[in-house]
């Protein structure tokens, strides 16, 4: 299981892929700082060496680890370094890789994820960022929002943690529903980390 932290500070991973433009990792880390919690980021997970999310976190000094995501053993290379990390949380930031038994079993800490629908709907494999957007869009959705929810063995079925919907009869395309989603992310993500690591 993943290493437990005896101080105060609670330690979060995240896991990412190269898709990832990063922007829900800034937005916790912001407000991590902004409210100046013992709460720190210190390691992110990624898998290609170009993605966007490894400079921003260079710039706020966080730890990248690399690994190949067609590795078929991906699942045991992230539980042999995770269970020797200090770690309370796991937050998966665009991660698109599926985290198997033996993964839940060794790593005894929360994982958790966001989606840009409101799951139920608009879950499952290959529903993940513009995918969905574009089934809202085409459903003539006036209503779309965003879920935070605990990761499980299977995509988008765990436990609701947080979402809210928001407005979105004016966006003409599945471009503006994900921009006006997006600002529902930045909102809802960083307030679950804190209320599951603080309370």
């Amino acid at each position: 299981m993943g290493e437990s932290c005896d101080n105060n500070m609670k330690k979060i991973c995240i896991l990412t892929s190269g898709m990832s433009r990063g922007s829900n990792f800034v937005a916790i880390h912001n407000f991590i700082k902004t409210i100046n919690l013992p709460i720190s980021i210190d390691y992110i997970f990624v898998t290609d060496a170009n993605a966007p999310i490894i400079s921003l976190a260079k710039e706020r000094d966080i730890k990248i680890i690399l690994f190949n995501s067609t590795e078929k053993k991906i699942n045991s290379f992230l539980i042999d370094i995770i269970t020797k990390i200090p770690v309370n949380l796991i937050v998966l930031a665009g991660f698109m890789r599926k985290l198997n038994s033996s993964f839940f079993k060794e790593i005894n800490v929360p994982i958790i994820n966001i989606h840009p629908s409101l799951l139920p709907q608009y879950g499952g494999k290959g529903m993940f960022g513009l995918n969905v957007h574009k089934a809202v869009f085409e459903a003539k959705e006036k209503i779309s929002g965003a879920t935070v929810h605990y990761v499980n063995e299977n995509y988008d079925e765990g436990e609701i943690i947080c979402q809210k919907e928001c407005d979105i009869r004016h966006c003409k395309s599945p471009e503006e529903i994900a921009r006006t989603v997006s600002s529902i992310e930045h909102e809802i993500y960083p307030l679950s980390v804190i209320k599951l690591l603080i309370g």
